[in-house]
């Protein structure tokens, strides 16, 4: 069972799969209920749970203590000084999520993983580490931490699971080269990409954003008669 405090939105219907999304730096779970609330409506099969990270000083907002899955050093330089250890302990309360989900009857390949911003890092560096074979990770504002030792350690079940990745062209915190260098690094690695962007989209979300999520969603996590 799972230790980690999340929100939760249920299946309207029968439950047959699941969506683990990720939030971002200082957010919380409750941040994404809504966009989780919007996505039910044509997914009433699929549980939302949007776990909650604990805080802990960060170094990038001057050691101030904030809900964070890890510590960040640097917004300028993402590939820098970067925190290994915080990532790891983050990803297994997420594998104990997962599992959790999974001893209640959710195969894997009926979960999605999926994160924004830190969530989304954090999705990456879980979902391309892990044996389990999910039926999706989407990555939304996002990019692949410790870029030089990940793809080293990706497994081979990673790499058969679509990535929906998504990024604002107007990114001020997580700049949109981020966005495209993950993009081409995963893609040259292997795994099955669709990169989509959005004019003028700041370090946020929008409507045809959350309109190509639900269809990924749909597509990945189609409901079972």
């Amino acid at each position: 069972m799972s230790t980690l405090p999340a929100a939760i939105v249920r299946a309207r219907g029968t439950h047959t799969a699941s969506v683990i999304f990720i939030h971002g730096l200082g957010d919380s779970g409750h941040g994404w209920v809504p966009v989780a609330q919007i996505l039910s409506q044509s997914l009433p099969h699929v549980k939302f749970i949007m776990p909650h990270a604990p805080e802990q000083a960060v170094t990038v907002n001057g050691g101030f203590r904030m809900p964070s899955w890890y510590d960040i050093k640097s917004l300028e330089k993402i590939a820098g000084d970067e925190d290994e250890a915080g990532m790891n302990a983050s990803m297994m309360k997420i594998n104990d999520l997962i599992r959790s989900e999974v001893d209640a009857g959710i195969p894997a390949n009926r979960i999605v993983l999926g994160g924004f911003s830190q969530g989304a890092a954090l999705t990456l560096f879980t979902g391309l580490q892990s044996e389990r074979r999910f039926a999706g990770l989407a990555v939304l504002s996002g990019y692949l931490p410790i870029r030089d030792k990940i793809l080293t350690r990706a497994t081979d079940a990673s790499k058969k699971v679509p990535v929906f990745q998504a990024h604002g062209t107007a990114d001020e915190v997580v700049m949109f080269q981020y966005g495209e260098m993950t993009s081409e690094v995963l893609k040259k690695n292997g795994y099955n990409v669709d990169f989509r962007t959005y004019r003028h989209m700041g370090h946020s979300t929008c409507n045809d954003e959350i309109k190509d999520l639900g269809q990924f969603l749909s597509k990945q996590l189609p409901e079972q008669s």
